[in-house]
């Protein structure tokens, strides 16, 4: 250990001739420990808020997505897309039909998104994980057509999870002109029948808007035969996806775009990821303020250790010497700050994963968990922890040498 190191923590730890500048000292580490615990604490709220919505996304997302890169189609039978469900990787390939249309049922009547998919689709999904209602994912039997709502549309269309009728679906004729005369011969109508089920992501994307069907019921209704709109991939398990997805891309090129389930919601997670730099930014002032602690607190203990400064210097020492001293003491305020912030951080953090201490509503069931969630990253908790230091740091570098030379 250096002198310096030796001297600053001495006047750190030891009792001073003053007694205001033990409290200031005191304020000073309580402000940087406050400020350390906060930012981990509100950027393992928004870690949490991502994996959950992450989570929400994976019932109803496909691992990997491929779509045209232009027009809305591509067929089935592309040789690049029959080599990429020939790859050792693929667990799960499932074809879909997907495109906007009128979904009728009595007199209530929205626009949806009609998405029909392969019979497989559960194994490529966790579909079945939110199913509210008594019947089962079913796409077809025999003639029947079935379509799984979304509960937001079996809200605003009055279906309830099982409806007894026929769900009318109108989609555009893509061929022709529209007659004036005979408006409705400018529509593709088909009926679907009720599964007993609807499902719930909880996200209004798709609550709100899609119906799940089969693949040749869109087909038919969008006069899609022998096409895709996206071809949907699950990968065995413990697969890279990262590489799988590079490798996926490779092969389609500049035909297909090819997007991971955080790429298919980027804009959803990108504002996360904003507003938890937004969030890191402004805590980040905040610990700057705090520090503005220390210089008060170092400014008195330079005035209180005169006298041992002239005696180190007629010992020998020189004027570097004695600004290390300075700022040594003060990046150990800040150490001491980082660590004692950061244990705390984490442990209210590991008390609200147990125990849900700070609960998102009074009433069990109203949101979609009852506490709010954490994540802990511990690449955020050394990052935080680098910037209290550099903070700390850079917040008394200049004002300790001025300090050192103006009064000493």
């Amino acid at each position: 250990m250096s002198l310096a190191t030796t001297i600053a923590r001495r006047y750190l730890f030891s009792k001073k001739s003053t007694n205001a500048i033990n409290i200031i000292s005191g304020i000073s580490v309580i402000g940087v420990v406050v400020a350390t615990m906060a930012l981990i604490i509100v950027l393992s709220v928004f870690n949490g808020f991502h994996d959950l919505v992450a989570s929400l996304f994976t019932s109803f997302d496909p691992q990997i997505e491929i779509t045209p890169a232009k027009g809305k189609s591509s067929p089935a039978d592309d040789p690049l897309l029959l080599r990429v469900k020939a790859l050792p990787e693929v667990d799960v390939a499932t074809e879909c039909v997907e495109d906007q249309a009128l979904a009728v049922y009595g007199d209530k009547q929205m626009i949806v998104r009609v998405k029909g998919v392969e019979d497989n689709y559960p194994y490529l999904t966790d579909i079945r994980s939110i199913l509210i209602g008594d019947g089962d994912f079913t796409l077809h039997a025999a003639d029947l057509e079935y379509g799984v709502l979304g509960i937001r549309v079996a809200i605003d269309l009055g279906t309830g999870a099982y409806w007894p009728d026929w769900l009318k679906i109108y989609a555009p004729q893509r061929d022709g002109e529209l007659d004036m005369m005979n408006p409705g011969d400018a529509f593709n109508v088909d009926s679907l029948m009720s599964p007993g089920c609807v499902f719930s992501v909880k996200q209004a994307k798709y609550d709100k808007q899609y119906i799940l069907t089969s693949i040749t019921f869109a087909r038919n209704l969008f006069f899609r035969q022998g096409e895709i709109t996206s071809l949907a991939l699950r990968m065995k398990r413990g697969t890279d996806i990262d590489k799988a997805k590079e490798e996926i891309r490779a092969i389609c090129g500049d035909k297909y775009v090819v997007k991971d389930r955080f790429e298919q919601q980027e804009d959803t997670f990108r504002i996360m990821k904003i507003e938890k730099i937004i969030a890191y930014i402004f805590l980040t002032f905040i610990l700057v303020i705090a520090c503005f602690n220390i210089i008060g607190s170092l400014s008195m203990l330079i005035i209180d250790k005169k006298d041992d400064i002239r005696t180190l210097r007629h010992l020998g020492a020189s004027d570097k010497l004695v600004e290390r001293i300075f700022l040594i003491e003060g990046s150990l305020i800040s150490v001491v700050g980082a660590v004692v912030g950061t244990a705390l951080g984490l442990l209210l953090c590991w008390l609200q994963q147990e125990f849900g201490l700070v609960r998102m509503g009074d009433s069990s069931g109203t949101f979609i968990i009852d506490a709010y969630p954490l994540s802990v990253h511990y690449s955020d908790v050394a990052v935080i922890f680098v910037t209290v230091i550099a903070v700390g740091f850079l917040s008394v570098y200049y004002p300790v040498r001025y300090l050192t030379r103006r009064l000493l």
